[in-house]
């Protein structure tokens, strides 16, 4: 369906640029915006291997283990269904370090792999289950320390203060997670009112 959207927009951005007589225009804003692509995506790429070799400083110091420990008694609330010593509940701790550092790249990876153990544990294949549900919207609303790849966007494109927005980007994901569990378990409550109901 995305696929469809884009396209939809570049096929309707070339016939208006061609209705007005500027394809010139749109074919070099195409251009400009693929070189600018490029040029996110290599500074993207050099703030992200600096984070992810932070990362990994930080694992070999035993200071994620730490932070795992800290998350262990809220992913077991948020998880209640899952047992403690479920190849999932390790995946999910991963993926919520690596989104409170804001290495959403880093995230994803564990994140489809804390969805695959999920599955196993889904009784119903065709539906996803409360604790796959939970994970998802967790993993949308992280709360982020550091916006890492959001800072790396403003180096690139020449910001004052790239890290200025920590404070505010901090505030943001903690209100977007408070909202994000609340209401997961509402649905959790609603639900276990009426097994039935497909809400």
């Amino acid at each position: 369906m995305v696929n469809w959207i884009w396209l939809f927009f570049i096929v309707a951005g070339f016939a208006v640029a061609a209705v007005q007589g500027n394809v010139e225009a749109a074919t070099q804003a195409v251009f400009e915006g693929a070189k600018s692509g490029v040029t996110v995506c290599f500074g993207l790429i050099s703030i992200l291997v600096f984070w992810l070799g932070i990362m990994r400083i930080a694992e070999d110091a035993g200071i994620l283990r730490k932070l795992s420990a800290w998350l262990k008694p809220l992913v077991r609330f948020l998880f209640p269904s899952v047992p403690s010593n479920h190849p999932a509940i390790g995946y999910i701790m991963s993926n919520m370090s690596a989104n409170i550092f804001g290495l959403g790249n880093a995230a994803t990876p564990m994140g489809i792999k804390a969805m695959q153990e999920l599955q196993k544990l889904n009784g119903d294949k065709e539906l996803a289950s409360p604790a796959m549900c939970t994970l998802l919207a967790l993993n949308t609303s992280s709360v982020t320390l550091i916006p890492t790849t959001l800072i790396a966007i403003r180096m690139n494109y020449n910001s004052l203060n790239p890290a200025e927005i920590v404070g505010t980007t901090l505030l943001a994901t903690l209100v977007s997670t408070a909202a994000a569990i609340i209401v997961d378990r509402w649905y959790r409550h609603r639900h276990r009112l009426n097994p039935t109901s497909k809400g």
